[in-house]
Parts: structure tokens; sequence; C-alpha cells
């Protein structure tokens, strides 16, 4: 029975090293070779397994150091490892304490044991003693799998988004528990049980600060999504009243210039002249009409941009039944769209630069399409390849938000050198 509840432990102790393992791989991603992301592994299960005991500074130095070590393997600058190894040492050294020591006082309370190292020991008592080693161990497996499971999406969302200075925040942050948990173990008290709402308080605040890191990373790009587009619309609203005074000259700058050309006796230079302005003036001749004024300007500045980049682009946009939309809206999704496949359609060769974006009401569903060629790797959402992580990326995030908003529905595919965005809301 001993050896069946040992060979447990040990699986329950490699379950626990893979979970910590990918805890930290989510947080701070390993490099990119396999050997090396395997190596990394197995240098992290002993490492992650390490209980450090009452005033044992040699292992708690040892485990520091080592788990700096470790770090090397993981991608990111200085101040990113440093934040890793300054959020999770604490907690890492505070679970295996506390699992142990409670797992200890359990035991010899609940069964009055001698000490070991005197002797009287049963099989019956080597049994109950391994029983709640065991048990432990499972309790530390649990425990990282409710830290997984909590703290995934704010991991990611961290990786991502933060800066250097606010990196060095948390860093200056996370002092607190790391001391605390480095000194209170190193240090014991003749009462144990001071330790214990130590190792409770780093084990908060090492997690809590990763909340609260991820919370005002996301406020702040909310905050300054809703000014980027609030900016967009301002900007779209000056051009709506921008080509209203321009179409009303328009006829007649246009009845000037054929009377004009009409005219036998004039220069090369004048011929040359009426040229370009009429060349100029086409883009008013092949004017979008979607139904929604609005959009009319968003699709018309979209097209111009995509002239000027050499892409082919094609729209044929029925928007009369969107006009449920509020303008806001109508530009994150058409403008963050249009955008993101205009960046996308630049990094190709002019002969593949292609934009197609259709709208139409079909029954009683508002359907939009926007699909572009674009590089095998393009589409990663949420993410971006700006070196300002922080201040761009929000492309398909505004796009879902703003649809979410009318109970639609956003459906991202990347297939066969193609991405396709595909909008469904229901018309009120």
């Amino acid at each position: 029975m001993i050896r069946f509840l040992d060979a447990v432990s040990f699986l329950l102790t490699c379950a626990y090293g893979f979970v910590f393992f990918w805890i930290l791989k989510t947080f701070l991603p390993l490099r990119e070779k396999k050997a090396l992301k395997l190596l990394a592994l197995f240098l992290f299960l002993p490492l992650a397994d390490m209980v450090i005991y009452s005033n044992d500074l040699a292992n708690l130095l040892g485990v520091l150091l080592g788990f700096a070590a470790y770090l090397a393997l993981h991608r990111g600058h200085p101040v990113q490892k440093l934040t890793a190894l300054l959020v999770f040492y604490p907690p890492m050294i505070a679970v295996n304490y506390l699992m142990q020591d409670i797992g200890s006082r359990l035991f010899f309370w609940s069964t009055g044991a001698p000490d070991p190292d005197y002797g009287g020991w049963t099989d019956r008592l080597r049994l109950i003693s391994t029983l709640f080693h065991t048990c432990s161990l499972l309790l530390r497996l649990l425990f990282w799998i409710f830290v997984w499971f909590f703290l995934k999406k704010y991991l990611t969302r961290i990786s991502q988004s933060l800066t250097k200075r606010m990196w060095m925040i948390v860093d200056t942050l996370m002092l607190a528990p790391f001391v605390a948990i480095f000194t209170i173990i190193y240090f014991l008290p003749e009462n144990a049980l001071i330790v214990y709402p130590i190792c409770a308080a780093s084990i908060f605040s090492s997690f809590g600060c990763l909340y609260l890191a991820a919370y005002i990373s996301k406020s702040l790009q909310t905050a300054y999504r809703a000014r980027t587009l609030e900016n967009k619309l301002s900007y779209y609203q000056e051009k709506i009243e921008d080509e209203r005074r321009i179409r009303s000259i328009y006829h007649d700058m246009k009845n000037h210039l054929l009377v004009l050309e009409a005219q036998s006796a004039h220069s090369e230079a004048v011929e040359k002249s009426i040229r370009t302005l009429k060349n100029q003036m086409e883009v008013y001749e092949t004017y979008y009409h979607t139904g929604n004024e609005f959009l009319d300007i968003i699709i018309r500045d979209k097209a111009r941009a995509a002239k000027e980049k050499k892409i082919d682009f094609c729209a044929v946009i029925h928007f009369k039944d969107g006009s449920f939309l509020e303008p806001l809206d109508v530009s994150a999704i058409f403008g963050n769209a249009l955008d993101n496949a205009i960046e996308a359609s630049e990094k190709l060769p002019e002969d593949l630069r292609l934009i197609t974006a259709k709208a139409s009401r079909i029954r009683d569903m508002l359907v939009i399409t926007v699909e572009n060629n674009t590089t095998p790797d393009a589409f990663s959402e949420g993410n971006t390849s700006k070196e300002d992580a922080f201040l761009h990326g929000f492309g398909l995030t505004n796009i879902r938000n703003a649809v979410s908003k009318y109970d639609g529905e956003c459906i991202f595919k990347q297939q066969d050198g193609r991405f396709v965005l595909k909008i469904v809301m229901p018309v009120p």
C-alpha cells in the first residue's frame, strides 16, 4: 500500500509541476525550439517541488538562483523575467511550505506519533504518514489548478499589453510579498503558526497584484479605445460636412470644365489643366451610395486609402436597413475591419492585394462580410505586430464589442491565404 501511495505521490508531483510550468509559460512564453521547451519542463519539475524548511537559507537562496537561471529559457526582456521571479517565487515557496507543514502537524496531532528520530514507528504509522503526505500533494495540485483557471485570461492579457514602465510598477509592488516570505521562513519565530498568515498574505498579494495589473491595463485600453473611436466619429462627421460642400459645387464645376473643353482656342497647358481637374474629380463619379450617409464617407475614405496603396477594393453594400446602428458602432465595425484588411494587404505583392466588402439584409438579419488576401500567420486575435502593443491591436476587439451590443455574432476565419470576417446581426 505504501508503494502504491508513493507512486500516486510521484504522479501528483509531476502533475503539479506541469500545471505550474504551464502557468509560468502562459505568463512568459518559452523560446521556440521544442528541445528547449522539453529541457525547461524537466528542469522545472524538481525546482517547483522543492520544500523550504524553517531557517533553511541555503535552499532559499538555491531555489531563488535556480528559478532565476531557469527563466533564461523564457522569452522577454529582463524586467519581465524579474516580474516572473517576484510574482511566482513567493507563492511557490509559501504553498510548498504550508502543505508540508500543515500535513505534518495534522499527522502528529491525530496519531500522537513520536519524533521519527527517536524510533518507535510502526508500519501503520508509516502508512498513515504516507497517506497524509499524498493528500497534501493532492491539495497542492488542486490549488494550482484553481490558480490556473482563475488567472489564465489575466496572464495572457498582461504578457501582451503591459509596457516596460507598467512591468516596473508590478515589480515594485511585488517586493513586499517577496521580502516577507523570504524573511519569515528564514527568521522563523518561536511560534511557527505565525508563518501561516504571512504565507497566505504573500500568496494573495502575488496573485492579487497580477489581477490588479490586468484590470488597470484593461481599463486604460478601454478608455483609449473609446477616445480613439470618438476621434474617428468626429473625423467622419467633419468629412460628411466637407462632402456636402464639395458636392454642392461639383456639377457647376463639371459644366464649367465642359465649356472650357469645347472651346477650340486654348493652349496645351489649358488642356492639361482641364484633364488634371477631371481626373481629380473622377472620384465623385464613383461615389459609394450605401444607404447610410455616414457609411458612405467611411467606404470612400478607405477606398481612397486602398487606391493609394495599390490595393484592389470592391464594395457592394446595401445598408439602408442598418440604420439602427449608432454612427460610432458603424465606424468601429467598418473602420476597423477595413483598416485591418488594408494593413494585411500592404504586406503582399501588388498582384495579390484585394479587399472585398459586402453588406445587405438577408431576411431578418443584417450580414456584413469583409474578405482580404493575407499572409499565413497574419491573424492573431487580441494581438498586434506593432511595437507598442498597449496602444494597438484593438481592431477585432472593437468590432466584437460593437456587434455584441446588438446581439450579433462575429466569425473570424483564415484559410487558403484569405482572411474572412463575417458579422451577423438581427434587424430590430
